[in-house]
């Protein structure tokens, strides 16, 4: 089989890497895509050191999956032009994961609506990743009417300019600045820009693509996403609404059955997820499951994930096996 990685030299690219690695993904023939600028950087894979071409090159060498984390202008001239030779692309970008025609896929959950047809899917918003995921088995199960959200983001979801950034400014050095406010020591309101209803993208993603992957328009979502000073994984601290009255017991019984949920949920024994622990590892961790004491249907929770893992990389990866499995994906 051969597999492109478009945006191999970023964060993202680069766990896709050690995904790939860690699943055994059955890959022949590795493809590094990169910036003209990175054209014949060496990327090891494997053992094996491969060459890193352009998108011109990869397309000519016809890849039976491309994995995309370049951004969504790239996605959009380039994702179509791969889908045309029969390419397989899951696209990390938030090009067309709002596009009708287009599947927004997190497997554990609605991989079994893809056909042979599709050849470009979508990989969610790593925030949305992580809420879905816990929401979607107790939406099953009781019924969620309104989720109030409000996220605590990891530096590395802007990528290595923003990590370097928050290092200089800890080492009390000039820092090329990629937020508009130090990051280091401070909390920044401000995911993305600001759209004309006053919410950022980033809020609009997590409300938009809950309903989409959820396929249940029904599901009101508001949002707040914060930028906080932290490398390992983005936090979330989540109100739920359901149709009826929900008991704590009861939604932690139904998410430690969940598939890529991790119940961490001892506060007398200080046990609850945290990014720093989360960091390196695929599960999303739930925890801080409590009543509501200002509405009987309602529960708190507090949400963790690696964003470059299941948020991004881990995602996109158990997209391509799901699909080789079913033979979606014909190599």
């Amino acid at each position: 089989m051969n597999v492109a990685v478009v945006g191999v030299t970023g964060m993202v690219g680069r766990e896709m890497i050690k995904v790939m690695e860690e699943c055994k993904l059955p890959v022949d023939n590795f493809i590094p895509v990169a910036s003209a600028r990175s054209k014949g950087k060496a990327i090891t894979f494997r053992g094996k050191e491969w060459t890193c071409v352009t998108l011109d090159e990869a397309l000519s060498m016809k890849p039976d999956l491309a994995l995309f984390s370049a951004g969504g202008d790239v996605s959009k001239e380039w994702a179509p032009k791969f889908a045309d030779i029969d390419t397989m692309v899951i696209d990390n970008s938030s090009a067309w994961r709002m596009e009708p025609n287009i599947k927004l896929i997190v497997p554990e959950i609605n991989a079994n609506r893809l056909q042979p047809e599709d050849r470009i899917i979508a990989n969610p918003n790593c925030s949305t990743i992580q809420l879905v995921l816990a929401l979607h088995p107790l939406h099953k199960t009781f019924g969620v009417r309104r989720v109030i959200v409000s996220t605590y983001q990891s530096v590395t979801g802007t990528g290595k300019n923003a990590v370097d950034q928050m290092e200089a400014e800890r080492r009390g050095e000039d820092a090329r600045m990629v937020y508009p406010y130090r990051i280091d020591q401070n909390c920044i309101p401000h995911c993305d820009v600001f759209t004309d209803n006053g919410y950022t993208k980033e809020e609009m993603k997590l409300t938009r693509e809950t309903k989409k992957i959820l396929g249940d328009d029904a599901v009101l979502v508001s949002a707040t996403a914060v930028r906080v000073p932290v490398v390992g994984g983005h936090s979330e601290s989540v109100n739920i609404e359901f149709n009826t009255e929900v008991k704590p017991e009861e939604a932690r019984e139904v998410l430690r059955f969940a598939r890529g949920i991790n119940v961490l949920d001892d506060p007398a024994n200080n046990t609850y997820p945290m990014p720093y622990y989360s960091r390196g590892k695929d599960d999303v961790f739930v925890g801080r499951i409590r009543s509501d004491i200002s509405n009987p249907k309602a529960l708190n929770m507090w949400i963790v994930a690696d964003n470059l893992r299941k948020g991004a990389a881990t995602n996109a990866v158990q997209i391509a096996r799901y699909c080789l499995e079913n033979n979606l994906l014909k190599a």
